[in-house]
Order: structure tokens, then sequence, then C-alpha cells
């Protein structure tokens, strides 16, 4: 059985950081590309930033310099450090893997960039 298990979202304020971390298990991981999504309210989910088996990383436009994305192949984890927190980062972030056609979605955490 295939699970993905995020922490680390919080209410923090503008300018602030948070660190998530998604546990998984039931893959093997290191071959798998491993990616943060996040979804505003009454927006379409959007891929943050991901880190590929081949240890590239790619982020949207609007993270850039902000958060950074990275994994522990030997812990099955994967982290997205989020600094220089924006009122429009709040949204639920959703961990990912995929390979191939197989894909595993994580059931989310809460992040809320408010003063």
């Amino acid at each position: 059985q295939v699970q993905l298990v995020e922490s680390g979202g919080d209410l923090v304020q503008p300018g602030g950081s948070l660190r998530l971390s998604c546990v998984a298990s039931g893959i093997n991981f290191r071959v798998y590309a491993m990616g943060w999504y996040r979804q505003a309210p009454g927006k379409e989910r959007e891929l943050v930033a991901q880190s590929t088996s081949g240890g590239s990383t790619n982020y949207v436009d609007s993270v850039k310099g902000r958060f950074t994305i990275s994994r522990d192949n030997a812990k099955n984890t994967v982290y997205l450090q989020m600094n220089s927190l924006e009122p429009e980062d709040t949204a639920v972030y959703y961990c990912n893997a995929a390979f191939f056609e197989s894909t595993y979605w994580g059931q989310g955490t809460q992040v809320t960039v408010s003063s």
C-alpha cells in the first residue's frame, strides 16, 4: 500500500518560513519524481516544485528564489523549504510521486500566510 504523508503546514506571518515534509512508503522512492503541488480556494492545482530521480529540480516562477525542494532517498522523504512567504502562497500543499504512468498523492497540508 502506497502512502504519502505530508506535515509541516501552519499559520505563518508574511515574510516567515516553513518547511514541509513528505514521507513516502510502499514505493521505490529513489526512482520516482517527487513534487509539491498547491491548490488555493477557487483555483486549479498547480505544480510548485519538482525533484526528479536524477536530481534535477524545477520551480514555478512565482516561488523561484524563495522555495527549495530537496529529497533524502535514505529516508524516503521530500522537503519543501519555503522562505519569504507571501499571502499568495496560502493553499493546501500536496505531495506527489510520479513514475511513468504511476502517480500517487498525499492528503495535503494547509499553509496559511496571514498577519
